[in-house]
């Protein structure tokens, strides 16, 4: 059964699961912010001592302004946003957020950048990167499978539909290998609408043979799951970590879009490793 956590979370006050009144010029004051550590807490995580670094990568694909004379501009948007924040942002706020700039006229895609990375930034606490490039500039996406091993097609049995990090443990026998595992299964739901989130989720690590068939279920696991992207992708990471002891992890989620922007959150032990540039072809 899923059902919403009763204790707080940080997002009883944001705009999801309620009408909202569209704006269509520069509204910054719709961005909302959630402080992570209300939910990092429950991982038994202290702000200053993460055990991981990362980023929220957000690709954004309606976003449009006018220019000075009035004609409208179209473009794709990326925001970095850094794990090491205080804070996220609600999804639905920064779309109408976004949407807020379909009637602003701009001198230029460079002014709609900077006051992109202003604000998210002082949302989220820290320096988020920002690019922003009109599709007359014929932006390209790349939509691929990670180089690895699909956990997919193993024959398992599982009727577990919230999180079991007992799922999760090493091989009894092998030495240490470097490899990457990947499941398209990770389904868990909005932590405020319940509504579902789909994804890819990828567990790139250097140690002992991690069990396939005990890490799928524990993807499969995430399904009645209620929570944020970020914070599953961080509830994933500490599990692995924890059960497993490698030597490095690096775990990222490749979240399919919802109105019109798609999440995809990246942790990892060290600063070195790095996800995949590819999209999951669902997105």
């Amino acid at each position: 059964m899923n059902t919403i956590p009763d204790r707080p979370h940080g997002a009883e006050a944001s705009p999801l699961g309620r009408a909202v009144a569209y704006r269509d010029t520069y509204a910054p004051e719709l961005l909302f912010p959630i402080d992570r550590q209300l939910k990092r807490a429950e991982l038994g995580l202290q702000a200053g001592a993460l055990p991981f670094v990362g980023e929220d990568l957000w690709n954004a694909y309606e976003l449009s302004w006018l220019d000075p004379r009035g004609k409208p501009v179209v473009a794709l948007g990326r925001f970095r946003v850094p794990a090491s924040t205080p804070r996220l942002v609600e999804s639905k706020s920064l779309k109408l957020y976004l949407n807020s700039f379909n009637q602003q006229r701009f001198a230029s895609a460079d002014g709609v950048r900077d006051a992109i990375a202003r604000d998210l930034s002082a949302a989220a606490g820290g320096t988020v990167a920002v690019d922003v490039v009109p599709l007359a500039l014929r932006p390209q996406r790349l939509a691929a499978y990670p180089e690895g091993v699909c956990l997919d097609t193993l024959d398992i049995d599982i009727d577990t539909y919230q999180p079991e990090p007992a799922f999760l443990r090493v091989a009894d026998d092998g030495g240490e290998v470097g490899e990457t595992l990947y499941s398209h299964l990770l389904k868990s739901n909005c932590l405020v609408t319940g509504q579902p989130d789909w994804g890819m989720l990828v567990v790139r690590y250097r140690g002992r043979p991690i069990d396939r068939a005990g890490l799928l279920r524990y993807i499969v696991s995430f399904r009645g799951h209620n929570e944020f992207h970020e914070q599953c992708v961080e509830r994933v990471f500490c599990d692995i970590l924890a059960r497993c002891r490698l030597a490095e992890l690096a775990v990222w989620a490749r979240y399919t879009r919802r109105g019109g922007l798609d999440i995809n959150p990246f942790r990892a032990t060290h600063a070195g490793l790095r996800a995949g540039e590819e999209m999951e072809v669902r997105q």
